[in-house]
């Protein structure tokens, strides 16, 4: 499903700050080389995680979903001088194609991958975070919430990557759909719990901006 047409999607990007080189070689690279190059953020998603980073300035930031890097990178962009990334990602063929952008970037040595699942992997970061980002398996985003939700700063912001599922969430449920049952749950859970507050942005598959109280 697209919501908004591409003239309307290209009018967007060229009225927003330009994608950075890098990120534009990132891209490139990813589209030639990587299966379901899809999945990337893109440059006005990119744009987005980048200014709400800059507006938050975080000292700690997690990312459940690493894929290529793109995202991490644009989060890192309004990261502190002194902060640091962790980013979680299972597919252990991307960990160079990720780790050689990172280099290039200005926060190579502050963004740390791990590789693994993340529900394992969570339980054992020391840190508490001012900022996450949730762009991993669909299924498990309820379970991401709980395990990240004691090692939030208060204020601290959780944005939650397709959320809207291609328009599924406002469809009829077909039996055996787990992402979209899972997601469902997951929006009224960030709507409903009162330890959070939460606004649902369509931006482009869905974004929902958390803050914790």
């Amino acid at each position: 499903m697209h919501f908004l047409s591409e003239e309307l999607n290209h009018y967007i990007e060229q009225h927003s700050q330009k994608e950075p080189e890098l990120l534009q070689q990132l891209h490139r690279e990813t589209y030639q080389k990587i299966l379901q190059p899809r999945m990337l953020s893109g440059h006005f998603q990119g744009r987005v995680l980048s200014m709400l980073a800059k507006l938050i300035g975080p000292k700690n930031i997690l990312e459940i979903g690493t894929y290529t890097g793109y995202s991490a990178l644009c989060l890192a962009e309004g990261m502190q001088t002194n902060g640091v990334l962790h980013t979680i990602d299972k597919n252990e063929e991307l960990v160079d194609f990720q780790r050689k952008y990172f280099n290039h970037s200005s926060w190579g040595s502050q963004i740390h991958q791990h590789l693994g699942d993340a529900l394992d992997l969570i339980p054992n970061l020391e840190e508490n975070f001012d900022l996450v980002f949730i762009d991993a398996d669909k299924q498990n985003y309820p379970n991401y919430f709980e395990l990240i939700l004691p090692k939030m700063n208060s204020g601290g912001i959780i944005l939650s990557d397709n959320v809207l599922w291609s328009g599924k969430v406002i469809e009829t449920l077909k039996k055996g759909d787990v992402d979209t049952e899972a997601l469902l749950h997951y929006n009224k859970l960030l709507n409903k719990d009162p330890r959070v507050e939460t606004v649902l942005l369509p931006i482009r598959d869905g974004l929902t901006v958390t803050r914790v109280l």
